[in-house]
């Protein structure tokens, strides 16, 4: 009998101890970070704080901050900003986030035993992924490791591969195959006085709302 008290006390503890843990959690920045909760002002931030749904995140000019997020950790560039929209910490994690400007880098990693749903919107794209590494920001993305599900505004989806990467017409919300993000990125400014509407397509550079691709040897 009192061997199976201690059990069920040494679970209770364990669970309180689970309940309380922070799912999101503001490891570490550097320069100006600001936070705010919905419905808040923006605060400066605090290492260790941690990060509840609907809480949003900003960084200054050459800033930067590192968060977890239950099994992932998301690297938050300069001039970005970030809202944790939803997450769900159990043994299959849901992850939502959206970056409304910036740029962010993720490395996702499942619970063991279970998997995690990430997803990450932007005002032109949406990325869904289950663990891979990738960095992503308004109208692009670029993958370092596993494959992403890259979705422009207009419905068009691509599976970018490790060392893919594509990025969105900001015009017609069209998102690029992997091998055309590539090439749109590497084309040429047009010469000065050429109607980009009437150049072909091979020589336009990219309409994305924000190209900045990371380039894997």
């Amino acid at each position: 009998m009192k061997k199976l008290l201690w059990i069920l006390l040494a679970m209770t503890c364990a669970a309180t101890v689970f309940a309380q843990t922070p799912y999101a959690v503001l490891k570490d920045f550097s320069g100006t970070v600001e936070i705010k909760a919905a419905g808040k002002d923006w605060v400066p931030a605090t290492k260790g704080i941690a990060m509840e749904k609907n809480m949003s995140i900003s960084t200054g000019f050459k800033s930067t901050a590192t968060l977890t997020v239950g099994n992932s950790t998301l690297t938050v560039s300069a001039l970005t900003r970030m809202t944790l929209e939803e997450f769900v910490n159990s043994k299959d994690e849901k992850v939502d986030l959206s970056v409304q400007s910036g740029r962010i880098h993720a490395d996702v990693t499942p619970p063991a035993g279970g998997r995690t749903e990430f997803t990450v919107r932007s005002p032109s794209a949406t990325a869904s992924v289950r663990g891979t590494s990738f960095d992503f920001g308004p109208g692009f993305i670029s993958v370092t490791q596993g494959s992403v599900v890259f979705t422009g505004k207009n419905g068009s989806r691509f599976l970018v591969p490790a060392g893919g990467h594509s990025i969105v017409n900001d015009r017609t919300g069209q998102a690029r195959s992997p091998a055309e993000g590539i090439a749109a990125a590497l084309s040429p400014p047009l010469p000065a006085g050429v109607d980009s509407e009437a150049a072909p397509t091979s020589s336009r550079t990219p309409d994305s709302v924000n190209i900045e691709l990371t380039w894997v040897e």
